[in-house]
Parts: structure tokens; sequence; C-alpha cells
């Protein structure tokens, strides 16, 4: 088939741009032009937030599937859906597992939970265009499927607030701060099981109109989490436990994201992706993952930065909140 692929280079969908090219189809990706595809992939340039510039990269050019890493408000899909409509067979919008209703009123999360956040505007944007994506479904057959991950991550990625900055602080036997009181209950899926069962929808004229999540099965608490991540290090991590509302305060920053997502316990129903692509499953636990993360970092220095000022709020934090 031929994909457009509207980013290609990220922690996401660099997977699954490798993924398509080496199953045989014909892939393009749209973006800056600033990061490398594997070969026999095309580039066109151009910005995903800049309509001008996507109709000017694409031209007359038609696809099978255009699926957008990079789309962030309702006015960016209002116009993917002006630009590809009639042009593609199929458009992947990637929303976010986020978007499911905060508090949570019941577990699992299935595709019909009600979407509502009212602590994180990211998540209302996604909301927001996905209500404009199923109208223009309704009213035109606009062949979108949605397609909401939860918490993806790669090598370079590392799932805690601070980045490298909590790695070294366990690596250096200093305390790290863990929202709530550990116990919440999280979902991490590797962007390596996530791109099979996301290819797996192109094509495929059961997900049309239809909202998927994709996650992984395994659910984790935050400390179960600091502690896998600390394994490799050769450390047991002291941790201390301090509010989300008061990370929030000090860190206003990832306030948002973490009162309006990390602070929240979740498990995913992944009946839905299993039916339209059988016989995926997610196959690496983060056991794994989380040593992938930790040699890929100590493998060069380079990626080992520490931000002092974060490294100052963490102890800030600790000393108001956690002793």
């Amino acid at each position: 088939m031929r994909i457009l692929i509207i980013g290609g280079t990220g922690n996401i969908s660099s997977y699954v741009t490798q993924l398509a090219a080496s199953l045989g189809h014909d892939v393009t990706v749209l973006n800056r032009g600033r990061s490398s595809v594997p070969a026999g992939v095309r580039c066109l340039t151009g910005d995903a937030a800049d309509p001008d510039s996507i109709e000017a990269a694409v031209g007359s050019q038609t696809f099978d599937v255009v699926a957008n890493f990079r789309s962030f408000s309702p006015q960016q899909a209002a116009d993917d859906i002006r630009i590809f409509a009639g042009r593609t067979g199929q458009y992947l919008y990637i929303s976010s597992a986020s978007t499911y209703q905060k508090p949570i009123a019941q577990l699992p999360i299935v595709e019909s939970t009600p979407l509502r956040n009212p602590f994180w505007q990211y998540s209302r944007d996604k909301i927001a265009s996905e209500d404009l994506l199923v109208a223009a479904y309704r009213a035109s057959g606009f062949p979108v499927t949605i397609v909401r991950p939860s918490h993806t991550y790669g090598p370079s990625l590392i799932p805690l607030e601070g980045g490298w900055t909590a790695l070294q602080r366990i690596r250096d036997g200093r305390p790290v701060v863990v929202h709530g009181d550990g116990t919440s209950w999280w979902t991490l899926t590797h962007s390596r099981d996530f791109a099979p069962a996301f290819v797996g929808l192109f094509g495929n004229p059961h997900a049309i109109g239809q909202a998927v999540h994709i996650t992984s099965d395994e659910s984790l608490t935050w400390d179960e989490i600091v502690r896998l991540l600390a394994r490799p290090l050769g450390r047991e991590p002291e941790i201390v436990h301090v509010s989300s509302d008061a990370i929030a305060r000090e860190l206003p920053e990832v306030g948002p994201g973490l009162v309006g997502d990390k602070a929240h316990s979740v498990l995913f129903d992944n009946t839905r992706i299993k039916q339209l692509v059988p016989g995926w499953v997610a196959t690496t636990p983060f056991a794994d993952g989380a040593r992938e993360i930790v040699e890929w970092h100590l493998a060069d220095r380079s990626r080992q930065r520490v931000d002092a000022e974060l490294d100052a709020a963490f102890d800030r934090l600790i000393e108001k909140h956690g002793r």
C-alpha cells in the first residue's frame, strides 16, 4: 500500500515507519527533514502545523493510508479533513489514552469509556480533534481510524518525571520522588510492540469509523517501575512519596500531565485491537524495557543529562513533603 506518515521519526512513529517499510509498503514520511529514515523510505519536507506546507509537499498525490503523528489541535484535524478527503482510503489519527475520563470511574478502560479530562489541555485538544473527525466520518464518510496510545516508550524515553535526572539520583544513592503513595497502577507499552498493532490496522475496513487503544496488558505500580529502572543500575532506590498536587505546585510544567493522567490507576481492555489485528500481543515486559533504557543511556555520556534546576526542585519537594 501507499502509506504517508506525518512525523515518522519520533518515539512511536519511527518503529511504525521501519516496520511498514520492512513489510514492503511504499512508505513516505512528511516532516521537517531533520532526522534520518530507513532505506527505501521517501521523504517530503513540510511542517505538520502548517496546512499550506502539507499541501505543497503532498501535491496531487493520493495514498491508501495517511497516519498523522503530529496533530495536536482541532484546527490541525480540520485541516487534515479538508486536505485528505477523497485522497486517502484511511486516515489514522493518533490520539491519546489520556482522553479517557479523569477521575476514572470504572476499570478496565474500554474504547467506549467517556472522554473527559478537566486537568490537561493536551487531552482536551485531542478530544476536540476526535469529535471533528468522528463528525466528518458520520457526515461524509471521511475514513478515520482513531488510535489511542497510552504511555509508550523506547530506549531513549525514561518514563519518570525528570528523565535521566531521576535515574542519576538513583545511581548516586539519593532519594527519588514518586507521586502519591506509589501504589497506583500504570501501563507502559514499548514502541516496538505498538508498531505491529498499528501497522496491522492499515487498510483494515473493520477499523474505519472506530476508535481503538493499543497498550500492553502489563500493569505495574509506580514503585515497581522505579525499582525495575534501578535494577540495571545496581541500586535499591530510596523512594520518597509526595502528593501529586504538591509536585504539580513545585513543577507546574509537569502538573497537568501528572494530575490529569499519571496520578490515576489505569487498566486497559485490549479486546478490540486483538480482534482487529488477530494474533497481536505486546511481548516486551517492562523489566526488559527498563534494562534497554538504562543500557542505552549508559552507552553514551552525552545522553546522561542532569537538569540542575529540576534536581534542586526534587530536593525541595523531599525537604518539604517527604520527611
